[in-house]
């Protein structure tokens, strides 16, 4: 009989991914036959294994369900200083974890499921995976703002520049932007850097899946269709966004007469796309 360790083991039922896994070992939260596991542990899957009081099933199906996060929810699963979890808000017949995090206070969609490996591959900031995302910040922002985002922002705070993406102006104040990494609070920095700070951020779309008509704190189940889609999209790797960069730069570097005609429209509201 072949043994696995508990974490890879958590992580093939969906549970959550093998870093996440280990925490919740840590925390007391995983009992293998009525003992508290320890990390490291390995099982055959034949053992009663419960996650934090809910037992876990090898051979389930894949779930994912798209959540309209409300502002105010802490992403995770337990933080003694966070005033509204994750776990107190989203209920769901089986156990889900979120694929990819979106902070407290920003709203839209987010990703839950019952697959280790989609978390793993949702978590991984090089992949490259698109979101997009609407934003609204206080006071207007004008086309000039606009191109420095586009064409990434150095952020003191990270000691890192921002990749490339793409910018599209919606009104005065609201603009989308669609990012293929993930750095902590990234949108936030990044208007805050060029003065303009965040009055309201909304992820709209996570790769495949919109958020489209759902409200805060509804939810949708994905048809297998969708989370096909959503996988295929998974496995493709930072190729495509390396080569979107690429595209963007040649964009960039195409004519400077088009960026000054850009910056001449003026701040009104007609749709405008920057490309980085």
């Amino acid at each position: 009989m072949q043994l696995i360790r508990l974490n890879q083991y958590l992580a093939s039922c969906g549970v959550c991914s093998r870093r996440a896994a280990d925490e919740l070992i840590r925390q007391g939260e995983v009992t293998i036959d009525g003992r508290i596991a320890q990390v490291g542990d390995k099982v055959s899957g034949e053992e009663r294994i419960v996650v934090s009081g809910r037992a876990v099933h090898g051979g389930e199906r894949r779930i994912v369900v798209a959540y309209y996060k409300p502002v105010g929810v802490t992403v995770t699963d337990s933080d003694p200083h966070a005033e509204v979890t994750l776990r107190d808000v989203f209920h769901y017949p089986e156990r889900l974890t979120y694929a990819g995090r979106l902070d407290k206070d920003s709203e839209g969609l987010l990703l839950m499921t019952n697959d280790g490996q989609l978390v793993d591959k949702m978590m991984r900031g090089r992949a490259g995976h698109e979101k997009e995302y609407i934003v609204r910040v206080r006071g207007k922002i004008t086309d000039e703002d606009l191109e420095r985002l586009s064409k990434g922002i150095w952020l003191p705070d990270l000691r890192v520049k921002t990749k490339p993406c793409k910018v599209t102006r919606l009104g005065e104040d609201t603009f989308r932007i669609v990012l293929t990494q993930g750095l902590n609070r990234q949108i936030r920095r990044m208007c805050h850097t060029i003065g303009r700070d965040v009055k309201q951020l909304k992820r709209v779309r996570v790769l495949t899946v919109m958020l489209g008509g759902l409200k805060p704190g509804e939810m949708r189940e994905l048809s297998s269709e969708e989370i096909a889609k959503l996988m295929k999209a998974c496995e493709k790797p930072a190729r495509n966004a390396r080569s979107g960069e690429q595209a963007s730069a040649a964009r960039n570097s195409q004519s400077k007469e088009q960026a000054a005609s850009a910056r001449n429209t003026g701040n009104g509201t007609r749709r405008k796309r920057f490309y980085g």
